[in-house]
């Protein structure tokens, strides 16, 4: 039986470029002729139901490519995480006649969606023996068709070169940065930039680059010595002695050294201050990442996938795995997606058993 109605939604922490993959996905069903609906505020919106469940139109989605964050919202769900709640959910989406989802989020999100996907059969079959969903809904609903697309600044999914949100925020810390470093230069000073990532040092690594960084420290590859501290200081001087006027430090927020400590933004600071003679600044950047307009890429990139995963969703056999739509090599990439959830799990993983050559052959791969 051809698809007939799907649904998109957005789970996790928000990311730019989340609205235009949501632009994508309804408009592109539309011109499939399928309908669409938007589950608001994620998961609890599939949960509760009613008025969080909107069908969407061309014009739905009009003026949003442009716009941070995501316009149908997104929320934390503990009712979905047990299977009443799951159960809930199953009974709207049938209610709507909801077929095939497409999910913009994290791997937390990602692996929800599989679970959901997994307990289908039964999730229905317990609907109709308790008189929640009539036979006839429950004999056309035997499957339910999953495509994950991976919303988050952090840079940290396998199966994709880029997750949407990445670049933008990238683009927030180099102007942040370099904001930073005019008045760090006005004044001969010393900074220390913390950035987001989780266990991942994208955004840390890439903005280092990209502002020509005196030091970054990322969580997967820690200073290789304990006395990290005192290299550090000396590449400071150095620089400071070659005429430099200021001293830029990023810090990705989930540091730490080769024994797997914690390394914090007060740590650097007193490190620096002790081995400098002088006062160190620290700016905890936050939020300010996630925030504000989609770059350009990321509004191609949400725009691209959003596309291919409804061509997906059309094209997939009742038996297919769910898969991840990303890109690599500048090129649609698919991919099982329990398979790249596993394989991101594993860098963590890598990374608190303080094995770290592991956790960078898994980024690299």
């Amino acid at each position: 039986m051809p698809l007939k109605r799907i649904a998109v939604l957005t789970s996790g922490g928000d990311a730019q470029g989340m609205n235009a993959a949501v632009r994508s996905v309804v408009r592109t069903a539309l011109a499939r002729n399928l309908e669409v609906f938007a589950i608001y505020e994620g998961y609890q919106g599939m949960v509760d139901g009613g008025e969080r469940i909107r069908k969407m139109n061309w014009e739905s989605v009009s003026g949003i490519i442009q716009r941070g964050g995501t316009v149908i919202g997104t929320a934390r769900c503990d009712a979905f995480r047990a299977r009443d709640g799951r159960r809930q959910a199953a009974k709207h989406l049938i209610e709507y006649g909801i077929e095939g989802l497409v999910v913009i989020g994290g791997d937390g999100s990602l692996t929800g969606a599989n679970i959901f996907r997994e307990e289908w059969s039964s999730l229905v079959s317990e609907l109709a023996a308790r008189g929640e969903i009539s036979p006839k809904e429950a004999k056309s609903h035997p499957n339910l068709q999953i495509v994950g697309l991976v919303g988050s600044i952090d840079n940290d999914f396998y199966g994709t070169d880029m997750t949407i949100g990445a670049d933008s925020a990238l683009h927030r810390i180099t102007e942040a940065v370099d904001a930073i470093a005019s008045t760090a230069a006005s004044h001969q000073r010393t900074f220390v930039v913390k950035v987001m990532g989780r266990n991942c040092g994208y955004l840390a690594l890439m903005g280092a680059l990209a502002t020509g960084a005196d030091w970054v420290l990322i969580p997967e590859f820690p200073p290789e010595t304990d006395d990290w501290g005192e290299l550090m200081v000396q590449r400071l001087k150095a620089g400071r002695a070659a005429g430099r006027r200021d001293s830029i430090v990023i810090l990705a927020e989930g540091a730490r050294d080769r024994h797997g400590n914690y390394i914090g933004s007060s740590d650097v600071r007193r490190i620096l201050e002790e081995g400098l003679g002088e006062e160190v600044r620290v700016t905890v950047l936050g939020h300010v990442q996630r925030g504000g307009s989609p770059s350009a890429l990321d509004r191609n990139l949400g725009t691209m996938l959003g596309h291919e995963a409804v061509n997906t969703l059309i094209e997939a056999a009742p038996d297919d795995p769910p898969l991840h739509i990303g890109v690599r090599g500048r090129k649609i990439s698919k991919l099982p997606l329990m398979e790249c959830v596993e394989k991101t799990l594993a860098v963590s993983t890598a990374i608190s058993e303080k094995d770290y050559g592991r956790a960078m052959d898994l980024r690299s791969s």
